[in-house]
């Protein structure tokens, strides 16, 4: 009784201090953009065998994860092989959100236009989701990019709201769409040694940046805020499942939806500016709140050292703006 009671009361005291292993986890919302696939080639049977995978891996472990699908790449002589792709996400359980018709950036092109974009995109999202009885919900802009001025923002995000969608930010991203140019190059040229290789340099480079991004948010906030993980539907990060899982679980990550994301505060810091350069969220609230984040210590993806950056010239985040393969992994 008595050995009951000092271990019950050695718990109490530290969940109250905060010592305890679950008091350590942050949420980390996985977002995988670009459905039904990005990759180096046209290839249906490969964006098939991408998304197979990947689904498979994230249903074995357990991740709740959002997927943001471009609507042009349904159309096409592939329309039926494609759309099913984003069907079998959807079947997995996965939230499907807009990711625009035809992934321009708001930044280049006019407000009314681009407006008509995203409800194209809509219009091909809508029919998909109602079969489950679902709506979509959440928006992601192409590179991040959320208008040069505060005003084409508002208008924009004024008509997402008036159409039930909620901008899903980011706030940890590893590039990863660079890794996986070279990673498909490799696979496509049956390059087995050079496909290991960018897989290694890519994971390494993963957890540093989970583990800068953690510091980042620490440094900003006072506390590390639960975040938004910007991945892409590609065979590398399909490859690299159960890799992730182990990084997460190793820098104390949870997966959690994108909703109980949202709800940290955090997200709630007011940043309604216009963004030139497609910045991520830690970025902006760094701008809001006045501070700058340690981007000295931030992991170079190359043996050269990373430029120093300021408010206003960070690196650019979000999708690729080219398919050809990036030669810079050795």
């Amino acid at each position: 009784m008595r050995r009951r009671f000092w271990t019950l009361l050695l718990a109490g005291v530290m969940a109250a201090a905060g010592l305890s292993q679950a008091a350590h986890a942050e949420g980390v919302a996985l977002t995988y953009d670009d459905l039904p696939g990005f990759a180096l080639t046209d290839s249906v049977a490969y964006a098939d065998l991408t998304t197979n995978r990947l689904l498979r891996g994230i249903r074995r472990h357990h991740f709740h994860a959002t997927g943001f699908v471009i609507g042009d790449r349904l159309e096409g002589d592939q329309h039926a092989a494609r759309t099913a792709m984003v069907v079998k996400w959807r079947d997995a359980g996965v939230v499907l959100g807009n990711h625009t018709n035809s992934h321009e950036s708001l930044n280049k092109t006019p407000v009314a236009d681009y407006i008509a974009d995203v409800a194209a995109a809509d219009a091909v999202l809508r029919p998909i989701l109602a079969a489950k009885g679902e709506t979509p919900v959440w928006f992601r802009h192409p590179y991040l990019e959320t208008g040069t001025t505060a005003e084409a923002r508002k208008t924009f995000e004024d008509w997402l709201a008036a159409h039930g969608y909620k901008v899903a930010p980011v706030t940890m991203e590893n590039s990863d769409w660079m890794f996986a140019l070279v990673y498909d190059d490799a696979i496509l040229r049956h390059d087995r040694a050079k496909a290991a290789k960018v897989k290694q340099t890519y994971l390494t480079y993963t957890e540093k940046c989970v583990q800068w991004y953690r510091q980042a948010g620490l440094e900003l906030l006072g506390r590390r805020p639960d975040y938004v993980f910007l991945l892409h539907a590609t065979r590398l990060n399909a490859d690299t499942v159960g890799d992730l899982a182990r990084i997460l679980k190793r820098n104390h990550l949870r997966p959690e939806p994108l909703a109980e994301a949202m709800a940290d505060p955090a997200y709630k810091i007011v940043d309604t500016r216009g963004n030139p350069d497609g910045d991520e969220w830690l970025s902006r609230w760094a701008v809001t709140l006045h501070k700058e984040l340690p981007w000295d210590s931030f992991p170079d993806r190359r043996r050269t050292s990373r430029p120093r950056t300021t408010s206003s010239t960070r690196h650019s985040s979000g999708c690729a703006r080219t398919v050809a393969p990036a030669r810079w992994v050795n």
